[in-house]
């Protein structure tokens, strides 16, 4: 199995028993993924996104996890916040006005 150079996570607020109560779905992180799977397919990234459960995070919300460089970022809610975050991973940097401190 060939393992992605980047694992984006994007929070989703899934809750036991599958009840979206959190932030994140609050402010309609899934619907982002479609956006996110195809702009990672069109840009040729060598980059999974999968949604996760809470990450406790909630002031932030919606909340992305790059990996394996660790950045979290937040407000993550819009297709221009998730370019900014695809463009700084595809030049090896961060989109620092994103990162969560």
């Amino acid at each position: 199995m060939d393992k992605p150079t980047h694992h984006i996570f994007l929070c989703a607020s899934f809750r036991a028993g599958g009840d979206p109560k959190g932030t994140c779905s609050k402010k309609n992180s899934a619907e982002l993924l479609p956006y996110i799977e195809n702009e990672i397919l069109d840009r040729g990234m060598d980059a999974q996104i999968t949604a996760t459960g809470c990450m406790k995070a909630c002031d932030y919300g919606p909340v992305m996890v790059v990996h394996p460089q660790g950045h979290w970022y937040g407000s993550v809610d819009s297709e221009e916040t998730i370019d900014d975050i695809l463009d700084a991973i595809e030049d090896g940097g961060t989109a620092a006005a994103h990162l969560i401190d």
